[in-house]
């Protein structure tokens, strides 16, 4: 990736770690299966973090759960620092509580790091009408403001993200995490995927 050609965003928080637990729906208590899901993500930043370090890029692993031998505790002063001095810093275990998706946790970090944008790369190009994999009519939504996707429900970033990203002013930017280059071009400004924002 040639640096010279990213923009110099203040701060940005990709979101890239998927929850891989949904034992609450396989009839596991919700709390257990939160607990689970948060220490997954644990587990998935680790990995991202050796990956990233492997091509000589700095980073940090902070948590909202207490991992002190493996891990920073979150501190968003820390955080600011170390992006400061060129480091990447994956925020692990959401926001540390049962009943709140990793994506709340993304936008609670985001507004707590001052991000311009948030990123969030997943398994389609964006927003739909209704799911593209199974219903292939489905509509892509290249631009949607928040009261948009509040009132048709839809469902690819969490309600509650969604409300507090809205009160906060926080753009948001969905793509295909699976196409090769899409990070480049989001992180660059290219216009790819969905864009959320304010009217």
């Amino acid at each position: 990736m040639d640096n010279s050609k990213i923009p110099k965003f203040n701060r940005v928080l990709i979101k890239l770690i998927f929850r891989g637990v949904m034992g609450s729906s396989a009839g596991m208590n919700r709390t257990s299966a939160d607990n689970i899901g948060m220490l997954a993500t644990i587990i998935n930043s680790l990995a991202l973090s050796d990956s990233f370090e492997k091509h000589g890029i700095p980073t940090r692993v902070q948590t909202a759960i207490m991992i002190n031998k493996i891990a920073e505790p979150f501190i968003p002063k820390k955080a600011e620092r170390h992006m400061e001095k060129g480091r990447v810093v994956i925020f692990a275990a959401g926001t540390g509580n049962p009943y709140f998706t990793t994506d709340t946790a993304a936008v609670l970090r985001a507004q707590e790091i001052n991000a311009e944008i948030l990123f969030k790369a997943t398994q389609v190009d964006g927003i739909y009408d209704k799911d593209p994999i199974i219903h292939k009519d489905a509509v892509f939504f290249e631009k949607l403001s928040y009261m948009n996707i509040l009132e048709k429900q839809l469902q690819v970033i969490d309600m509650t993200a969604i409300s507090l990203a809205m009160d906060n002013n926080l753009s948001i930017q969905i793509f295909n995490l699976h196409k090769k280059g899409n990070i480049c071009k989001a992180v660059c400004g290219k216009n790819i995927g969905t864009r959320i924002y304010n009217n």
